[in-house]
């Protein structure tokens, strides 16, 4: 892999872009970080590292590039720089918690929108806090932690606060004052950037990638070579970052900030937001292939003027001068206001195929029903041009991951990323595995089981999960299509069997999987949080069950746009869209059993179409390497005896 990466990146006789699918235990983060730093010290030419999880990004940071560093120090002329760089709202804002910014309204509506929220990593809330003295007692802790850190960097307070809390000390790149703030010498966010300016690598994460695909200049640092590791969540953070949201709540609060902070008169924007909410209350929860509906594109065009009439009459006062003091609740409604323009604008755009218009209302699991607020969405129908033009031009990109050949071949991937599009060349290198499935792991497919339906789960499905569990002994990690599916089993189960049943929600994710992993006998359930990132080596997990086949919904309006965009060009958009989704998927899943060499264990997929439908061994040659069976009474005993022997 090494020799590989050198030979793209330098330049010698390689390809232009490279794919490396890397299995776990391979030591694939060496494998790219040796040859991409001697080549940022010795070439003077910046690389980006970028990873999907907080995780793997600590752990290059705190482990990987030291020893590295280390280890080729006698073949650099200088040791090398390194930095972490985050999004901006990932900071702390000294003039913020000097009070510089006005108190932000406790709202559920106040997150950033598109890129910024995409660039925020990932914070659940803490459980046991709750309630306004909960939160007066994080942000007393975050005043404290404020004259402590060296980084202002969010995921450096342990334990973590709420994200309602951390707002009330973080600004977003938008309502930041950049040069003008009287506490810039001492902002933690522009020095993140300055040494980031200054390293030759460059540690980051992929929403800052999404950012930069969406055409934001400058949110990454002058660079020649861009590695990008988990490279198979790269396409769907992009996508996240570049969808936007346009609601009722969220054009209320900007008009709030503009009166409060402004002031100035927002009656046109206020009456074009009654009618934006009238309107979309009406529409249904689905997809607009054609653009919007005449009269929801009328509504958000009347919002669209109001917004930009506001704009103008909050444009900043420069009667003082330029070293007049900035008026930071002005810029918060500058930025807020500008957001909601920008997203009314692109969606009252006459139809040009580049976006994915929709409406939801939130409801039960999810989906599009229920009571819950309208909101309408704009996402792209494709990412590889973005990644491609953004991300890619005139640089080398190093894609890396342990799941990107799907059903045996890098072509689907390479597509997502646009490499089949610039002209360059790319290659796909598999380094393979330490592991030896076919002697670790077994793959059961549980042919005899009805096929899937719409409920929960069938009582087939449920006699042979407690079958299973049963000869396991517990050791149980239970990846579901749904969270309703995921309760409703962890129900049955819990009535059925005697072993602790742990299920998604119930606690914070990090706990769930520390007590799963503490307890042999444990089962912990879950949706997609648990198909990826969970690694549990050793007896507590022995047995992983996958529901069915994670197609994703036959109603998700960007899957379903995107298929249908790939059959109007010619192509299979059932094997090229949903297969490919859930070939990643199983491929992410399967994954979680087998973490060392000295694993072995069971993946049960209790979904015969994985052994009867023609797609099925396309998606199981995406899946590492079991023995396969169908036979039940081969499984059990073989979990029995793991079980035995402890």
């Amino acid at each position: 892999m090494a020799v590989n990466v050198a030979r793209t990146i330098d330049g010698s006789g390689g390809p232009d872009h490279l794919l490396v699918q890397a299995g776990t235990g391979t030591g694939k983060s060496l494998g790219y970080l040796v040859p991409a730093v001697r080549h940022a010290v010795c070439e003077d030419e910046r690389v980006i590292v970028s990873t999907a999880t907080l995780a793997l990004q600590r752990q290059i940071i705190t482990r990987d590039l030291p020893l590295v560093a280390e280890a080729v120090a006698d073949r650099l002329p200088r040791p090398p720089r390194i930095a972490l760089l985050k999004g901006w709202h990932n900071y702390l804002c000294q003039h913020k918690i000097e009070g510089g910014y006005p108190a932000d309204e406790p709202t559920l509506f106040d997150l950033p929108t598109g890129g910024e929220r995409a660039g925020v990593a990932e914070h659940p809330a803490p459980g046991a806090a709750s309630g306004a003295a909960a939160l007066g007692e994080q942000v007393v802790r975050l005043r404290e932690w404020a004259q402590e850190t060296t980084t202002g960097d969010r995921d450096d307070l342990v334990p973590g606060v709420s994200d309602k809390a951390w707002r009330q000390v973080s600004v977003t790149a938008l309502e930041c004052l950049g040069a003008k703030c009287p506490l810039i010498d001492d902002c933690f966010p522009d020095q993140a950037r300055t040494s980031a300016r200054e390293a030759d690598v460059v540690v980051t994460n992929h929403a800052m990638l999404g950012i930069a695909a969406s055409g934001s200049p400058g949110v990454l640092p002058e660079h020649g070579v861009v590695v990008v590791d988990e490279a198979h969540e790269l396409s769907d953070r992009v996508t996240a970052a570049a969808t936007a949201d346009l609601s009722v709540p969220i054009i209320e609060h900007a008009a709030r900030l503009a009166r409060r902070h402004g002031g100035v008169q927002t009656t046109d924007l206020d009456l074009a937001t009654g009618a934006f909410g009238t309107v979309v209350a009406s529409l249904p929860a689905e997809r607009f292939p054609d653009g919007l509906p005449d009269d929801a594109r009328s509504a958000v065009a009347a919002v669209r003027d109001a917004a930009r009439t506001v704009l103008s009459a909050l444009k900043p006062d420069t009667s003082g001068g330029p070293a007049a003091q900035p008026d930071t609740g002005m810029k918060m409604a500058q930025a807020t206001m500008l957001q909601v323009f920008e997203i009314a604008e692109r969606m009252a755009q006459d139809p040009t195929g580049h976006d994915v218009l929709w409406c939801s209302r939130a409801g039960e699991d999810g989906r599009w029903s229920g009571d819950g607020v309208s909101k309408l969405h704009a996402a792209p129908l494709a990412v590889a041009g973005l990644i491609r033009t953004h991300l890619l031009t005139e640089r080398t990109g190093v894609f890396t991951s342990a799941t990107l050949a799907l059903g045996g071949t890098f072509d689907p991937v390479a597509r997502s990323l646009g490499l089949d599009d610039d002209g360059a060349t790319w290659t796909g290198v598999d380094v393979g595995s330490p592991f030896d499935y076919p002697q670790q792991g077994i793959l059961y497919i549980a042919k005899h089981l009805p096929q899937p339906g719409r409920e929960a789960a069938t009582d087939g499905q449920l006699d042979e999960i407690a079958d299973l569990i049963t000869a396991a002994g517990g050791r149980t990690l239970g990846l579901f299509s749904s969270r309703r599916a995921a309760l409703a089993v962890a129900e049955a189960m819990r009535e059925r069997l005697d072993v602790p049943v742990l299920c998604q929600g119930e606690d914070q994710l990090p706990t769930l999987v520390k007590e799963f992993a503490a307890d042999p006998a444990t089962c912990l359930f879950g949706t997609l949080s648990l198909w990826q990132g969970v690694d549990v080596p050793g007896p507590s997990c022995q047995l992983v069950l996958i529901d069915r086949i994670p197609f994703p919904r036959p109603d998700d309006p960007v899957k379903s746009a995107r298929a249908r965009a790939v059959e109007a060009a010619g192509g299979n958009g059932f094997m090229q869209v949903s297969a490919n989704h859930a070939a990643l998927l199983l491929a992410q899943g399967a994954g979680r059993l087998i973490r060392s060499t000295a694993d072995r264990g069971v993946v049960a997929v209790l979904d015969p179409r994985l052994a009867t439908a023609r797609y099925g061994s396309y998606l199981t040659r995406s899946m590492p390497d079991f023995w396969t069976t169908t036979d039940r009474r081969v499984v059990l005993s073989a979990l029995e005896r793991l079980s035995a022997l402890g």
